[in-house]
């Protein structure tokens, strides 16, 4: 028989392998909270940056950066004589995180599932990789590429006693 000391540690113990077993199917255990993002582009060498981080970050193409999969991201591309480009990232569920959102259904794990949806771990940013072509910049308007110039016919000159 336990008696009440023992009923005390077992019904801890009980508790924490409940936990562990209500956690197992997370998504936020399988899958992590944060993904790692490739970003390339035509030419290499643009500056790269990813807005919607807590802290924004800029690298040079080709790079990855590590973000929050709950996180609203944009990128913007920008390289001298070239248009600047935007690329909003949108999330989406994959087969793998959903697999481990459902297993929170299936072990009991609302609490698990409350986690999930906060920290977005279910989810995954796309595109992914992220690759842009950049386009050459349009010259300004009215401006004229440099080219050589003609001369001019000299100006006639009045004749003198006419």
């Amino acid at each position: 028989m336990i008696d009440a000391g023992n009923m005390g540690q077992f019904m801890r113990l009980l508790g924490i392998v409940a936990l562990g077993v209500m956690l197992g199917g997370c998504a936020s255990v399988t899958r992590g909270t944060t993904e790692n993002i490739s970003i390339s582009s035509t030419p290499s060498g643009v500056e790269a940056v990813v807005s919607g981080m807590e802290v924004p970050t800029t690298c040079t193409t080709p790079c990855s950066v590590v973000v929050k999969r709950n996180a609203d991201l944009s990128i913007t591309f920008q390289k001298e004589g070239y248009e600047p480009q935007i690329v909003p990232l949108s999330r989406d569920i994959p087969t793998s995180g959903a697999a481990g959102f459902a297993g929170n259904l299936l072990l009991g794990g609302v609490i698990g599932m409350g986690v999930d949806a906060a920290t977005g771990a279910a989810t995954d940013h796309k595109p992914n990789p992220v690759i842009v072509t950049m386009q050459p910049s349009a010259p300004a308007r009215g401006a004229r590429p440099a080219g050589p110039r003609k001369p001019r016919p000299p100006a006639p000159t009045p004749e003198a006693g006419t």
